[in-house]
């Protein structure tokens, strides 16, 4: 079984939308994604930037396309400890969290009080992520078991999940047993981007999953385009971070 986790198109995140140019990529995506054989689910947030990057593909296919709540953007926040604002939990300045080995650790980067400092716990909702995405894979025959998945009937079958990155990231966590907190600040899935995880059945009926691609855009490229970098902070300071604004 594929899991392919597709990050939204360029968003326009005043409106909630895409901009000129995440259309363009949500039409490329849905080329590519149209080709492959039909899945056995099509999964979205309730996001219009996420809905937005599913339309092509789903008008391609004239599948049906299913929304679940929990696919939303990682809902958690943090207090910002330079200016006190609530704030997202990822995209921390490095010196922040590098020292701490807590953040490291799969069972323990959520308990730091750096991030339990805001209004929305954000163990609350990395449980409620991790829990929608074992109850999905369960209702596919794929039912947790400590941190592999018991399948009585395992395939090579896929499903399509259309969300946001820092929640597509806490998925690749929950799937390979890694730490999410390392993922959201270590990797980055641009625009309209597909990452593969691929079931590794090495014991009958006992599967693991593993990334296969990670932040994948050929589709882009095959098309003479370069891929969005919204998503990444300046490769040279410049004066300004983004993290300073509010």
């Amino acid at each position: 079984m594929k899991l392919l986790l597709i990050r939204h198109a360029e968003p326009d995140y005043a409106c909630d939308g895409l901009t000129e140019r995440g259309k363009i990529e949500a039409a490329l995506l849905a080329e590519r994604l149209s080709a492959l054989p039909p899945a056995e689910g099509y999964y979205c947030s309730p996001l219009g930037r996420a809905k937005a990057t599913a339309a092509p593909t789903m008008e391609r296919l004239g599948r049906p396309l299913t929304v679940l709540p929990w696919l939303a953007e990682f809902r958690g926040n943090i207090t910002d400890p330079e200016t006190g604002r609530l704030r997202i939990p990822w995209d921390l300045k490095p010196a922040w969290w590098q020292n701490d080995p807590a953040y490291y650790l799969k069972d323990d980067w959520y308990r730091t009080p750096l991030m339990n400092s805001g209004t929305v716990s954000v163990e609350a909702i990395y449980r409620e992520t991790t829990t929608g995405l074992d109850e999905l894979l369960a209702r596919h025959g794929y039912a947790r078991q400590g941190g592999l998945y018991r399948c009585a009937h395992n395939r090579e079958g896929q499903l399509v999940v259309f969300a946001h990155m820092a929640l597509l990231l806490t998925l690749v966590g929950h799937l390979t047993g890694l730490s999410p907190f390392l993922l959201w600040h270590g990797c980055c899935l641009p625009p309209s981007s597909v990452t593969t995880l691929v079931t590794e059945e090495r014991t009958p009926g006992l599967v693991s999953f593993r990334c296969f691609q990670m932040g994948d855009t050929s589709h882009l490229y095959a098309a003479g385009r370069q891929p969005s970098r919204m998503a990444m902070f300046q490769e040279v300071f410049t004066g300004t971070d983004s993290t300073d604004t509010p």
